[in-house]
């Protein structure tokens, strides 16, 4: 079984213990950040196990190339500390089996990575996507369990990612440009962290936008609208890419409102607090979340992962902004209708 590649040398020698210290959920001090780390580390019991919501982001506030994360996760599992009841878990585990119904397009050596997600297919439409679709792929063969680790379950990921490894491999691509967060962090941060091997280059949808938008420019005409964006949890496991999305806005003309909660300050949209935690984390999550981006005098709120959409569309409509995925805000750019109208 793959083992995960943590330097304990690292976590003492922090200056700041971010990983912990920046939290939007635990409140931490830098020296104890840094004990409760090395304790988990070392197979210690620790609150920490307890008390974490699965937000992804010490991933991202860990800038000296450990996996706080990840650790917390394969601690928690080895001691038995469940994040959801066991028939939520065992229901998740079974969908995502990488055994199972997928469909192909004509794949080419570029491809487009659907994961698990139909409803993407219905966006990848027009100018943006011309020069790749209609190469692409989805279904459970390609489904990259990352998010099992919500539930503590890095032994399930651990098993199937190299099986999607070898799915994806076989189709002869050289290049896959992934439209989900957590699909691209398993070729770019989980295989790399447990020391698997990745046969094909991968690519964060955020980049190929950005640079087919620079390929489109003339076509390109100013939106001059006000939007806040709903950084989902899955993204601070590819940090990176997040970078992309004001890169994106200015491009397209679209003012990024700053607010509160976002960039690092980001609050998650609550969902998987629900199914783990129960209603009261997840009201009073996307309660401030909410009140936040209605106090921004934004006209629209852009998303990138469709759970963030299911969640929170109803309730950004009700507070007078229109939700839209980033992809359709691009195609409004260049002077395409997105799916749904505008």
């Amino acid at each position: 079984m793959y083992q995960l590649k943590f330097d304990e040398k690292r976590c003492l020698a922090c200056p700041d213990g971010a990983c912990l210290v920046q939290c939007q959920y635990l409140k931490y001090e830098a020296d104890p950040a840094r004990k409760e780390m090395v304790k988990i580390f070392r197979g210690e019991d620790s609150p920490v196990l307890q008390d974490c919501v699965t937000c992804y982001a010490c991933e991202e506030y860990c800038k000296r190339g450990n996996h706080p994360f990840y650790l917390i996760n394969e601690r928690r599992e080895n001691k038995g500390i469940l994040t959801a009841p066991r028939a939520i878990t065992r229901q998740w585990i079974h969908i995502g089996e990488p055994k199972g119904k997928y469909e192909l397009g004509r794949i080419g050596k570029i491809a487009l990575s659907f994961g698990f997600m139909p409803q993407l297919k219905e966006i990848t439409k027009g100018r943006l996507f011309e020069d790749v679709m209609p190469s692409y792929f989805f279904g459970q063969e390609f489904f990259c369990n990352v998010v099992y680790i919500h539930f503590a379950n890095t032994d399930v990921f651990k098993e199937r990612l190299p099986m999607v490894i070898e799915n994806i491999h076989k189709l002869g691509v050289e290049e896959v440009v992934f439209l989900h967060d957590e699909c691209y962090a398993a070729f770019t941060s989980l295989a790399p962290a447990y020391g698997m091997e990745v046969p094909f280059k991968s690519v964060h949808y955020f980049e190929y936008l950005y640079n087919r938008l620079t390929a489109l420019k003339d076509l390109i005409r100013p939106l001059n609208v006000k939007v806040v964006y709903q950084r989902p949890c899955s993204n601070r496991l590819c940090g990176d890419s997040h970078l992309f999305v004001q890169k994106i806005m200015d491009r397209i003309g679209a003012t990024l409102v700053q607010r509160t909660y976002q960039d690092e300050t980001a609050l998650c949209c609550g969902s998987i607090f629900r199914a783990m935690y129960g209603y009261d984390l997840m009201a009073d999550v996307q309660g401030r979340n909410l009140e936040d981006m209605a106090q921004s005098g934004a006209e629209y709120c852009i998303f990138n992962c469709h759970g963030c959409m299911n969640a929170l569309s109803p309730l950004v409509a009700a507070r007078g902004m229109t939700p839209l995925h980033l992809i359709d805000l691009c195609r409004m750019a260049i002077g395409e209708t997105p799916e749904g109208g505008q």
